[in-house]
């Protein structure tokens, strides 16, 4: 176990240095391939899929707030309460499941990446997409944990770059605001793949792993904390930043999908641009609409999405299979005293490359990875909300009537979002 360091009572603490895994796992929902799938959603419908945003942000708050409990109350991440509580069978069937949805994206990721900086500075996709795993995986393995974290934390401003966009752009607001608030549903199977598209952009299935194994990572490195189970008089300091945590992750996360999806609706959809395939190519097509400075902003944000979410999809990837093995875990612990976590790590992120560099369409195989993430996301959602209502996992912590209800909620969301993507395809 990494040494503890000494750190202020939690009532000390500014508002900023309260913001860690949940204002990651929000910014890294936003990867390129989430960019991809939010500009398309603006670019073909317009106006006519913002109300989706307004509906995942309640869901996806309350999910990652259950996930972020389990891990703080028992010390535990994901995949070792599931080895815990139920069948092997149930707990490799997921993980496989993940690790393939994780690795499709990372390959989507870094091939967005690399197709961004071409754009911006010319030369070899291939030579930046190798050079963007190197950093990845140099950052997660040799830099420990209590250093790496606000380097994840500080990466979230790339997102900005979105808002800028907005900015840049002219947002007829009137219309924006009907079209959110009163939008044009269709069921056509365009529509409605988009939906589910969206949906599972935005509520997947890493981001419940990373996040509770991120509290169970800050328990661990800071001195004095335990989990809440056997540290109950810490309970309220730590539920509170969780919610606070969250909150604001995940709100700050649904904006970016908003600016997005404003500026291809006001930009693309309006000049008849409506199919776009990546994230680079999103912001290619903006350059002669709304001018090079929002193509640049729009450019540099996926690279710095990027250098966010790669390390967040391999590195859930490896908590969970290490937490399956009981191998230990995780980003506190050098390389020499955790190398099964860091195998994994590495192999999810090589074998992203190894998919670019070998020629295969990476975003084409996007929409695989969206049909896994919604298909396993519908059993890890009714198995965390299980777990986070037994007393004999959660003690006297088990999630109350209000959260029950709304992680049941976004589960069911999610499982009619399944429904409807095995009848449109």
């Amino acid at each position: 176990m990494a040494q503890k360091h000494r750190e202020r009572p939690q009532s000390d603490v500014p508002l900023l240095k309260k913001l860690g895994p949940g204002l990651i796992t929000g910014a890294a929902d936003d990867d390129p391939s989430g960019i991809a799938t939010y500009s398309q959603a603006g670019a073909q419908f317009g106006y006519g899929m913002l109300w989706s945003v307004l509906i995942t942000t309640p869901l996806m708050i309350g999910i990652q707030i259950v996930s972020a409990r389990i891990g703080r109350v028992t010390g535990h991440g994901l995949a070792a309460n599931i080895r815990t509580h139920y069948p092997q069978s149930l707990l490799y069937f997921i993980i496989g499941l993940l690790l393939i949805a994780n690795t499709i994206n990372i390959a989507a990721d870094l091939g967005a990446m690399g197709a961004a900086l071409v754009l911006i500075a010319g030369g070899q996709s291939h030579i930046y997409i190798v050079f963007f795993a190197l950093i990845s995986l140099v950052l997660q393995i040799f830099i420990p944990f209590p250093r790496y974290a606000p380097i994840l934390k500080w990466l979230t401003l790339a997102l900005f770059a979105y808002v800028g966009t907005v900015l840049v752009v002219h947002i007829p607001l009137e219309e924006a605001i009907s079209g959110a608030l009163l939008p044009d549903l269709s069921f056509k199977r365009e529509y409605v793949a988009m939906v589910v598209a969206v949906f599972g952009t935005t509520i997947s299935p890493y981001l419940f792993f990373w996040q509770a194994s991120q509290e169970v990572e800050d328990q661990r490195a800071t001195f004095g904390d335990e989990p809440l189970k056997e540290a109950p008089e810490q309970a309220r300091a730590h539920l509170q930043r969780i919610k606070v945590d969250t909150y604001i992750g995940m709100i700050f996360s649904n904006a970016i999908a908003l600016c997005i999806m404003l500026t291809t609706a006001v930009t693309l959809h309006v000049a008849g641009v409506t199919e776009i395939e990546s994230a680079a190519q999103a912001a290619e097509a903006l350059r002669p609409l709304a001018g090079d400075f929002a193509f640049m902003l729009f450019a540099a944000g996926v690279v710095g999405t990027g250098l966010l979410a790669i390390p967040v999809l391999a590195g859930s990837a490896a908590y969970a299979v290490a937490e399956s093995f009981r191998w230990r875990i995780g980003l506190g612990l050098p390389l020499a005293e955790a190398r099964g976590f860091y195998f994994i790590l590495t192999v999810a992120t090589l074998l992203g490359v190894a998919i670019n560099l070998s020629g295969v369409d990476s975003i084409k195989m996007l929409l695989w990875a969206a049909i896994v993430n919604g298909v396993i996301s519908v059993p890890i959602m009714a198995v965390m909300m299980l777990l986070a209502a037994k007393p004999a996992v959660m003690g006297r912590f088990v999630v109350g009537r209000r959260l029950r209800f709304l992680g049941w909620l976004a589960t069911a969301v999610m499982a009619a979002a399944v429904i409807a993507m095995f009848i449109v395809f």
